[in-house]
């Protein structure tokens, strides 16, 4: 019997370096059906070294920078395979990863996404997700189970879990051509979550697969106290809320995000002088509320 493709698909922006680890640990990979599809958005560095290095791999150029979620749409729309592995390129994988991922998903009859162990790459006996609590409608919060935990093998049974995490997600072509591809007015953080909740209103299951595992490099591309990260969580947290809570629930979301998590993080910017942080909060959220400077979703090109 033979076995189906599966289309690898990682996002290149200014992260040559790391592209090229995450290519090298795809050679130990023992499932022997795989395209992998590296898209580039439009980096200021040459990434044409990715092809002098693996000249298999697909590159794709991107004229902008569209994103995670448009970097991944340009990738599946050119992949062939039956499932398709969306990866961070700052990861390295373990040799079994494809294998363990496609056996988990076709065992459960119900499951459109399943995501792996993630585990730190500079502190590979801790965990960085194993599973998450489901966001809550209100405070736009969720928890990551296992998060920064030790890995003693206490979260080493697969098992339906609320979200993905945007670094390593599974997923069959078949789901894709049902729901569509990711929403592209985030652009950066959320983009994930919001593909998970369509997932599961589709009426499939997000699994977690702990069989086989991932190592991250954790915010390689932009920095742990970037003023980017800084605008687009607190964009996209408003973004997702307003996607994904119903009225007359929303109501009392945007009330605690009003009187509550706008003033409360301000505040903290402000005590700790932050104020470049302090304005780029603040710009997110009144972005995402009056929904300036954002993209509008793309028509969801069906896949062949």
């Amino acid at each position: 019997m033979s076995k189906p493709l599966i289309s690898v698909i990682t996002i290149n922006f200014n992260g040559l370096v790391h592209t090229l680890d995450f290519l090298a640990s795809f050679q130990k990979v023992t499932y022997p059906h795989v395209e992998i599809i590296v898209v580039d958005n439009a980096s200021t560095e040459n990434p044409d070294e990715i092809l002098k290095r693996f000249p298999g791999t697909t590159l794709i150029k991107n004229p902008v920078n569209e994103g995670f979620a448009g970097g991944n749409n340009r990738g599946m729309e050119k992949a062939t395979g039956d499932y398709f592995f969306l990866i961070n390129n700052d990861t390295e994988v373990a040799p079994d990863i494809l294998e363990v991922l496609l056996r988990r998903i076709q065992r459960e009859e119900n499951a459109g996404l399943v995501c792996p162990k993630i585990l730190y790459h500079d502190a590979p006996d801790t965990i960085q997700y194993a599973g998450f609590t489901a966001i809550n409608p209100v405070t736009g919060r969720g928890k990551g189970k296992g998060y920064q935990e030790k890995d003693k093998g206490q979260y080493q049974k697969a098992e339906v879990t609320q979200l993905a995490h945007g670094a390593a997600m599974f997923i069959p072509k078949a789901v894709v051509k049902q729901i569509g591809m990711m929403a592209e007015l985030y652009f950066l953080y959320y983009e994930e979550m919001d593909y998970c909740e369509r997932i599961k209103k589709a009426g499939y299951e997000i699994w977690y697969e702990p069989g086989s595992y991932i190592l991250h490099k954790e915010s390689m591309s932009v920095g742990k106290n970037s003023l980017l990260k800084t605008y687009y969580m607190s964009r996209n947290r408003w973004l997702f809320l307003r996607r994904n809570v119903n009225w007359p629930l929303f109501f009392f979301t945007a009330a605690y995000y009003l009187l509550i998590a706008l003033p409360k993080n301000l505040l903290v910017f402000a005590l700790n002088a932050e104020w470049a942080h302090f304005k780029q909060y603040f710009k997110g959220f009144s972005d995402g509320l009056f929904m300036k400077n954002i993209r509008d979703n793309p028509t969801l090109k069906q896949q062949s």
